[in-house]
Formats: C-alpha cells, structure tokens, sequence
C-alpha cells in the first residue's frame, strides 16, 4: 500500500490501526528484503517495512527517545536527537587535535543489525521500560521475519536494518553491551589518555599508550562475544596515529602514520602550510567512484532529456554531495568530484547525436549554469565542537 493510498481514508484507517495496538490485536506485516551495493562491491541487506509498520514504530520511537536519550552516553552520536555525524567528526577531530592520542582502535563490529541478539535486546529493553505491551510490540516486529522472492523466513538474530526503529534498538543494545562498560574501562582501567566515539556501529577510539589500545582491543572482543557479537578479523585494527605520532614517527625515521576511515571520511595525519600538524579529512576514494558510477548509470537513463532538466537533476545530487562532504580542509576532493561529474555529463551529452556540437568551451558554460561551485560549508571542527559543548 502506498502513502496515497493510506490517505484517501487516513483518520478512519489511523482509528483502526489504534485500536488494534491498544487491544493487543495488531500483527505486523514480515518487512521485504532487499540489496543495496557497498563500497567494497559486497551487498548490504535492508529491511524495507510496511506502511503501517512504519507509523506504529514511528510512535514507539518517540515514546523509547524520551525514556532512554538521557541515559545514553555523551560519545554516542548515532540516529540521536539533536546529533548527527558530523557532530561524531567534529568530536573525534577535536579529540585527535587537543588530546595525547597516539593509536587508533578502528573498530568494525561485523554485520552488527544482523548478529544482535533478540534475547538480550529486550533484555536490555526491560531495564528501562516497565510497559509489557511495549516489550510485546517490539518483540513482534523482531518475530515477524523478512520477505524474499516470496519466501518468508523467522530468524532469532537482527533487527532488520532498514527500518524506522532499527537505529535506536541498535543504540540501546550497544550501550549496555559496550558503552557502558566502555566508559567503566576508561575510568578503571586506561594507564593514559583515552577518547572513544561511537556512531551507531562505528566504533573509534583514541588511546595514549599502545597497551591500553591491545588491552582494549582484547577486552572488548571478550565482552562483545558475551552478547553474541564479534568484531570484524581483517577491518578492526591497531594503528600509530595522531599529533603526537606523526611527530614520533618522524623522530625514528618512519614514514607518515596509516591512514583510517570513518563517516565516509579518510583520516590523514597531515601538515599545514605552516608546516604544523594538521589532521586531514578527505572524501573516501570508494565511495567516491561508486557515487560517479550510479550517476553514470543514471545519465544514461536520462540521456535524451532536455539540458535544464539534466542540469536540475544533477544540481541536486552534486548539491547533495557538498552538503555533507565540504569539511576542511577536502576542497581539492570536492573540485575532483565536480569534475568528474562535468565530465561524465559532457560523455552523455555528446552521444544524444552523431552531430556533436559539445566540446569543452560548450559544456563547461553549461555545467558552471548548472553545478555549484565546490567550496567549504562547514567550519572548523574545534568552532563547532566549541559551540554545541561548551566547557
């Protein structure tokens, strides 16, 4: 059923679909399974929910926000209210910049909305809320299984990434099973320094001391495994990173320290033109080129429509691009980007005919009507950081 649809009767149909959750009558329809690419080439699966399924869990949302917002801790920033990534970058830019970090934990937790524990999540879920009927609604979502070429299936793990509710039982189960005891280990444990950042399943922390970065790291495979989770064996490692490991480093005649990714970003340990420290964020490479090729495959698409409405299509998308990468100092990735989409643009227009009248003087005035500029849209990590935590 579409939204449409719904709402050519809405208030009787919403009346209906209330009475039923409150008698304990609603059943949730199973959610459909479908694919989308990740950058590596690999597929990730995603749970796409019913019309109704997704308005009840919109409301259970509200009400789960309310009781647990103030209990999650303040390095978690994944799907929250008032967070969003780049509150996430600027921390851990801020931490890397004015804090003694020296390694990087690059933690991946594998296949995380898939691998979470239905048992423990409402484990988890009851420290909280006291209302069964609640508990009774979210375990009927868990048990209402995925839709696969027709074929339903019931699993006792997941939470079907995808839908409305999933981030935030993501969240309520990785803080009790890691962030919690994460904050313990810091305050128990750590010899040095310590930072940690969590952005739904994306784990970064900082350490002084490689030690406390192995004790860690071994502590925490322990501790997850207890919840039936595990870290990914070949992207969860140990790096030398930071201001004061690119100066280490340097002092023993090694080369500039790994690089990391986190958000969508390549992490650099860089200079600036001073010659000074200067922690680098740049647009990764694979989701760069897997970007250009869906807006190849779309051009095509669209290749014998007209100019303005191409230029409309892709002011959005390379608009949509800039909003979220344009952080400093990644100008030069951005004008790569711009680049290479006037190019494709320039390809496709020039095979709407065998009588090519687009050479480079003719498609750059048309892409400099069309496409912005590339230019920097947020500030300086430390400024913003500065300004929504001030201490």
């Amino acid at each position: 059923m579409t939204w449409q649809d719904y709402e050519a009767e809405l208030e009787l149909r919403l009346m209906d679909l209330h009475t039923r959750v409150q008698r304990g009558a609603y059943r949730p329809q199973p959610s459909r399974r479908t694919f989308i690419p990740k950058a590596d080439g690999k597929q990730r699966p995603l749970a796409i929910a019913a019309l109704e399924v997704k308005i009840v869990q919109g409301a259970t949302v509200m009400v789960l926000n309310a009781i647990d917002e103030g209990d999650f801790c303040g390095f978690s920033y994944g799907v929250r209210p008032g967070r969003g990534p780049h509150d996430a970058l600027d921390a851990l830019c801020v931490a890397i910049d004015h804090r003694k970090v020296s390694f990087i934990l690059d933690a991946d937790i594998q296949n995380f909305f898939g691998a979470v524990s239905q048992k423990w999540l409402v484990r988890f879920l009851e420290h909280r809320v006291g209302d069964k009927r609640i508990i009774r609604l979210i375990q009927k979502w868990l048990k209402a299984g995925m839709l696969e070429d027709g074929v339903g299936t019931v699993d006792d793990k997941g939470t079907g990434q995808g839908s409305v509710i999933s981030p935030l039982l993501g969240n309520i189960d990785l803080h009790y099973a890691l962030d919690l005891w994460a904050k313990r280990w810091r305050q128990r444990d750590a010899a040095g320094d310590m930072v940690i950042v969590r952005y739904a399943d994306d784990v970064v922390v900082g350490f002084e001391r490689e030690d406390d970065a192995r004790r860690f790291l071994a502590a925490m495979r322990a501790r997850l495994e207890e919840f039936e989770l595990s870290l990914h064996p070949d992207k969860t490692r140990v790096i030398e990173f930071g201001r004061v490991a690119a100066a280490n480093r340097k002092r023993r005649g090694l080369g500039k320290p790994e690089t990391f990714v986190f958000l969508g970003f390549t992490f650099i340990c860089g200079k600036s033109r001073s010659g000074r420290f200067q922690l680098q964020r740049k647009t990764r490479g694979d989701r760069m080129w897997t970007k250009l090729r869906t807006i190849k495959e779309e051009l095509w698409r669209r290749l014998h429509w007209p100019i303005p409405d191409q230029g409309k299509w892709l002011r959005q998308i390379v608009s949509g691009h800039f909003a979220y990468f344009a952080v400093p100092p990644n100008a030069r990735a951005l004008a790569a980007f711009r680049h290479h989409v006037e190019e494709l643009w320039r390809r496709t227009l020039r095979r709407r005919s065998q009588k090519d009248g687009f050479a480079w003087d003719r498609t750059t005035q048309v892409a400099d009507h069309w496409l912005p500029k590339p230019r920097i849209l947020h500030p300086w990590p430390d400024v913003r950081f500065a300004v929504t935590h001030p201490r």
